[in-house]
């Protein structure tokens, strides 16, 4: 099983050349072409087959003599009861040529396909100090949280981060890179992060925060954060500085089953690929 991430190179066209990925293995392809990243198949049962073939083994991936299983629908999918576009009742059944069970109108056949969510925002550097609100609703009220949000249909991740952080802290900022993008399956989230530095010294909290705050790193209240992807988050660019400066990360956080947005420490944080 492979998996491919596809990075942006300098002009040469080489991927970026300082990796570390902990508890996986890696290797480079040609330059202008992919990474490939081994895992394990029993790890990744539970995602699609790739067809991918791995540059140094161009006959893996028609080497498998099994097909993958179908995806069936699991518990944290939504259930579709009635078309979004006609209103009739909906069945589930795998439709022809797909792998994955979803829901289908029986009048006039339409299939509701169900995509994860781009949650994005910012990290904000001011002073050696990162800006926090603290969430004036639910789910998570009363914790704190970097500014972020979903994304919208016509704008950019980074317009995306950069309009949650105004709706949230009253902040005009800068971003300055991308900082991190968490994936979780589970919830259907995927959170990119960017690095960001505040135009004016300026901020206040929007309706959706009781409160908005600057916090030295020692000062980061861990322990009130309102996500894991917060907490994790912020671990990462603490991780960095001491160390140097940060990086670009990615990971897959998987929450334990059954667990609430505010139980932050009910995860495992697999995959994690650091440039």
């Amino acid at each position: 099983m492979h998996r491919t991430i596809q990075f942006l190179g300098s002009s040469s066209g080489f991927l970026f050349q300082r990796l570390k990925l902990h508890g996986n293995h890696y290797y480079y392809a040609k330059p202008s072409s992919r990474l490939i990243i081994s895992r394990s198949p029993l790890y990744f049962r539970q995602f699609r087959a790739s067809s991918i073939r791995s540059e140094s083994n161009p006959d893996a991936a028609s080497s498998s003599s099994s097909a993958p299983a179908p995806f069936r629908l699991t518990d944290n999918a939504r259930k579709i009861n009635f078309c979004q576009l006609c209103g009739g009742p909906t069945k589930r059944e795998i439709p022809d040529g797909d792998e994955k069970e979803r829901a289908i109108c029986t009048l006039c056949g339409k299939i509701a396909y169900e995509n994860p969510k781009m949650v994005v925002g910012c990290l904000i550097e001011h002073d050696n100090k990162i800006l926090l609100c603290k969430r004036n609703i639910q789910p998570s009220f009363g914790l704190w949280t970097l500014p972020a949000g979903y994304m919208e249909i016509g704008e950019s991740a980074s317009e995306g981060a950069i309009r949650e952080t105004w709706e949230e802290a009253g902040a005009k900022v800068e971003i300055i890179s991308p900082f991190a993008q968490l994936d979780i399956p589970l919830i259907g989230h995927s959170y990119v992060i960017f690095l960001a530095k505040l135009i004016t010294p300026h901020f206040s909290p929007g309706p959706e925060s009781s409160e908005c705050r600057l916090f030295a790193l020692d000062d980061i209240p861990y322990e009130s954060l309102s996500f894991s992807s917060m907490l994790i988050t912020l671990n990462l660019y603490i991780e960095d500085i001491k160390v140097g400066k940060p990086k670009y990360h990615y990971g897959l956080i998987n929450k334990r089953p059954g667990t609430g947005p505010s139980e932050i420490h009910a995860y495992t944080f697999d995959y994690h690929l650091r440039i």
